[in-house]
């Protein structure tokens, strides 16, 4: 074949892949149409696999054969030794993999252009390419190995702590001044990489230093979350890895790492980051130790629990979907968030699809006596829909989902359980004794009493993070969107 024409090919075969690449990410957003999703990414990495080994033409494929072999074997006994509570924790050990992958090519680079001639002048001057450009080439590999040693040691000790009975948060003295001298250490010793050093002895160094920046950095950033925050580090470790194969795609000059990694980057930092604001954190925070006072203590709050449950909007759309009977429980969060006519179409919704829905109003849900009953009358919510604590407890056990919205204090289990407990004798809301609890909050900071509530706890809870307005109207897009109703 034509080099020309199986050049088209390849570039034919990358943009597909990359195509392929957008259709998989966008499946992976919601979860019925992710597994699909990972079976579309799954075949654009194969594709832009393949069009790489054709532009590289005459290789080895012993060697290929034996890595995909090792490596299709040693994902499978992964996966199917990991429990399903535990299921994140190969994912971040994916993600230090993808990374180190990217650095090894990156090092490999190094070796052939620089350390096995072992001729003087500055990796720039060895890569061959002229002036800035060669610098730019040099600086790019210098990063890649530094982005990939990151997400190496980021992903094992994510996968320690999901392994881990208790994976709590732990702090870094000083984290924002550790890793801001780490980050410029890296920098300056990328840029040093590229137009200083001239010797083969110089280079291995100078890798290795990177490698052991990078490691140290990505130990520092994970450390900081608890197990349940892990989505938020897997996707920073994910877009590190990502970002590595861009990298190392610019400085090979191959358009389908180029596309994938950049692809795959910005879809883990965005996922990042949305995860961070549902817990009240920003990224600024992770990385350099400075986190707003709302989010310290949400912090404080949450290592006072040890194994709370979360999870997003199209989970529990499904459950609602399937479910009977319906009590929502409104509570001061509603009022703050201004969320009583989202509650209402969610509740429009539901009665749609032949749902029962109540409301269980308890006297002091919000800042005075009858502070809910106002607010849902202000959101035309018929008052026969409105259920007083005595006549709602009762019908708690045969109901499928009940809904907490910003309630905390009125629905603590420990009033009853807990004769230590300043709640204890005060009558509450026995939304724990529901077969589904999902407690729609901003973070798991205390009541007005300041006490912990075991009913984030409990086996039948799920914590769904966020603005009790915009989570609501969240769910009422997605039960528009799917599923069959009852009454059809």
């Amino acid at each position: 074949m034509k080099p020309e024409v199986l050049r088209g090919l390849v570039d034919l075969a990358y943009l597909a892949s990359a195509l392929i690449f957008v259709g998989g990410l966008k499946r992976l957003t919601k979860l019925r149409t992710a597994r699909s999703g990972n079976l579309w990414t799954a075949a654009a990495m194969l594709l832009a696999v393949v069009a790489t080994l054709a532009e590289l033409g005459t290789i080895d494929y012993q060697w290929i054969a034996g890595g995909l072999l090792l490596g299709s074997v040693a994902g499978a006994l992964l996966a199917l030794g990991t429990k399903p509570q535990s299921a994140l924790g190969p994912v971040a050990l994916l993600a230090g993999f993808g990374g180190v992958a990217s650095a090894l090519v990156a090092v490999s680079a190094v070796v052939v252009a620089v350390v096995e001639p072992g001729l003087p002048g500055t990796v720039a001057q060895r890569i061959g390419l002229p002036g800035a450009t060669g610098v730019v080439v040099a600086s790019a590999l210098a990063l890649a190995t530094w982005l990939g040693a990151m997400a190496l040691l980021g992903g094992v000790v994510a996968f320690a702590k999901i392994q881990a009975t208790a994976g709590k948060s732990i702090d870094v003295p000083a984290r924002g001044i550790v890793n801001s001298v780490l980050l410029a250490a890296a920098l300056a010793i990328s840029v040093a990489f590229a137009t200083v050093v001239d010797t083969p002895e110089a280079v291995t160094l100078a890798l290795a230093l990177l490698g052991a920046a990078g490691a140290l950095l990505g130990a520092a950033l994970v450390l900081p979350f608890g197990k349940k925050e892990m989505p938020a580090a897997i996707a920073l470790l994910n877009g590190f890895s990502a970002s590595a194969a861009c990298v190392v795609g610019m400085t090979l000059d191959n358009a389908g790492l180029i596309a994938g990694g950049a692809m795959f980057a910005a879809a883990s930092f965005v996922h990042a980051t949305l995860l961070l604001d549902a817990m009240n954190r920003s990224v600024a925070s992770v990385v350099f130790g400075s986190p707003s006072a709302d989010a310290a203590g949400a912090d404080a709050e949450s290592r006072a629990y040890k194994d709370v449950r979360s999870c997003g909007v199209e989970e529990a759309a499904m459950v609602l979907e399937e479910a009977k009977s319906v009590v929502v429980v409104p509570g001061y969060g509603l009022a703050v968030a201004q969320a009583q006519n989202a509650a209402r179409e969610l509740s429009l919704q539901l009665e749609k699809r032949g749902i029962k829905v109540r409301y269980a109003v308890h006297p002091f849900s919000g800042r005075m006596p009858g502070h809910m009953n106002v607010l849902l009358s202000e959101a035309d919510i018929p008052y026969e829909k409105l259920v007083e604590l005595e006549a709602v407890n009762p019908a708690f056990g045969e109901t499928d989902v009940a809904i907490v919205i910003g309630a905390n204090d009125v629905v603590n289990p420990a009033a009853e359980r807990d004769p230590e407990s300043p709640l204890y004798g005060v009558p509450i809301l026995q939304a724990y004794k529901a077969r589904s609890v999902f407690v729609i909050k901003r973070s798991l900071r205390a009541g007005h009493e300041g006490v912990k509530n075991p009913l984030f706890e409990a086996e039948n809870a799920m914590m769904i993070y966020g603005d009790a307005k915009k989570v609501l109207q969240s769910l009422t897009s997605e039960l528009k969107g799917g599923g069959m109703s009852h009454a059809a």
